[in-house]
């Protein structure tokens, strides 16, 4: 009886101390992070200070919240996954009951230092994990959602039909190349696919690629290692086109089409001076929408100015048209007046000698008079015709004028379409 009790008793406390074994608690006693040892928290967690240790690292852009074109910054929501090679958390699973990974608090372990270098505000998007994740071979895994708002320098001319890039720079600030290795740790097709199918919005902003890159700075005369993200994005048009663009076109087409009113009364020219009106107080309501840019002219700019300065030439044309149109008018009102009296007083002076001559050549036939009386009448008639043709000079000039310059306006704004359209999708 008394060997079946020691064999019981010896069981009972081997099962204990496997169960012992079984437990978190036992796998941070075994690797010492249950003490505020200072080389586990604050030092490289390498034997040999001469090896580097290397972060791998996934960047992923889940939502574009603003983009500010003036301030030419972007803010964007964005997960970063990080590991790294930890020499002193490493353990054999078969030893604790195969226990492969541990959470712990990121206080209780060494962490990588490192920062998005464009960054002009960086907060955590929810409250921030206080722990990482080790696993059975050494590594440790963090995650944060990060909301970033960074510099990007911008190329607007193109705009609102601009395609944007803006890099993602990770660097330590502090630690050199031969201490702190930075690697992606997939490939550019992976986070592409996998940053679409986390992304959280559908506003202006569509997110078309994610491309990586290494390079090497020297700010402290030493090799830091870099990771850039370069992250492309286009801008959805479509608010601008149906808020800014149609109108204006619009006000375009009805100016050509308000050469087609008669230019005898004042409604052409007033139709002008509306349009001319409206298209002032539409720049001025959406001046907001439109991008500054000390570089270069937005071509948006451009559509605005050349079809405002077209506008304003139709106008001043439509004035000299209407001037020479009242010129005209106003001379075939007066001249039939000096016509007529004209040709009474021709007829009178042909009376006159016709009946002197009728007088002291009593004998000369009734034919000769005749005659003479009808090439009187003709001559007063080519000369009434005459001046009637004269003011109606002014009125063909107006006229030829108006259609000369329609034609050109025509060409002009067809030739100016075209070319903006190549340049704004080539």
């Amino acid at each position: 009886m008394d060997l079946r009790w020691l064999i019981l008793y010896l069981a009972s406390v081997g099962w204990v101390s496997a169960a012992g074994n079984c437990s978190y608690r036992a796998l941070i006693e075994h690797l010492g992070l249950d003490s505020n040892d200072i080389q586990m928290t604050s030092l490289r967690p390498v034997h040999n200070w001469t090896t580097p240790t290397t972060v791998f690292m996934n960047l992923l852009v889940t939502s574009i919240t603003e983009v500010d074109e003036k301030a030419q910054s972007i803010s964007t929501q964005i997960t970063v996954i990080l590991g790294w090679l930890n020499e002193f958390t490493a353990w054999n699973p078969d030893d604790f009951c195969g226990i492969t990974f541990s959470s712990i608090k990121k206080d209780m372990i060494w962490t990588p230092d490192i920062n998005i270098v464009e960054s002009i505000k960086t907060e955590f998007a929810t409250s921030e994990s206080q722990y990482v994740q080790l696993r059975n071979q050494g590594f440790v895994l963090t995650y944060s959602t990060l909301s970033v708002t960074m510099a990007c320098k911008m190329n607007l001319h193109s705009f609102p039909f601009d395609v944007q890039s803006c890099k993602f720079t990770i660097q330590s600030p502090i630690l050199l190349r031969k201490e702190l290795m930075i690697f992606p740790f997939s490939d550019a097709s992976f986070l592409t696919l996998s940053s679409k199918k986390a992304f959280q919005t559908q506003g202006e902003w569509e997110l078309l690629n994610i491309n990586i890159s290494k390079d090497i700075t020297s700010p402290l005369q030493e090799e830091q290692d870099q990771l850039i993200y370069t992250i492309t994005i286009k801008r959805r048009p479509l608010l601008y086109v149906i808020n800014f663009l149609m109108p204006v076109l619009y006000f375009l087409v009805m100016d050509l089409a308000s050469f087609f009113i008669d230019s005898s009364g004042g409604e052409k020219l007033s139709f002008k001076v509306t349009l001319l009106l409206a298209i002032s107080v539409l720049l001025l309501l959406l001046k907001d929408m439109l991008p500054s840019t000390a570089s270069d002219i937005p071509l948006v700019g451009t559509y605005c100015v050349v079809i405002f300065t077209l506008m304003a030439i139709s106008v001043l044309e439509t004035i000299f048209v209407n001037f020479l149109m009242a010129k005209g008018n106003h001379t075939v009102s007066v001249r039939p007046v000096e016509s007529t009296s004209a040709l009474s007083d021709t007829v009178m002076d042909t009376k006159g000698p016709s009946d002197s001559v009728a007088d002291s050549n009593e004998e000369w036939p009734s034919t000769l008079n005749v005659l003479k009386q009808i090439l009187m009448e003709f001559q007063a008639a080519a000369h009434q015709n005459q001046q009637k043709r004269k003011p109606l000079s002014w009125t063909r000039v107006a006229t030829i004028i108006d259609v000369i310059f329609f034609i050109l306006y025509l060409t002009t704004v067809i030739v100016f379409l075209v070319l903006l359209s190549k340049a704004w999708f080539p």
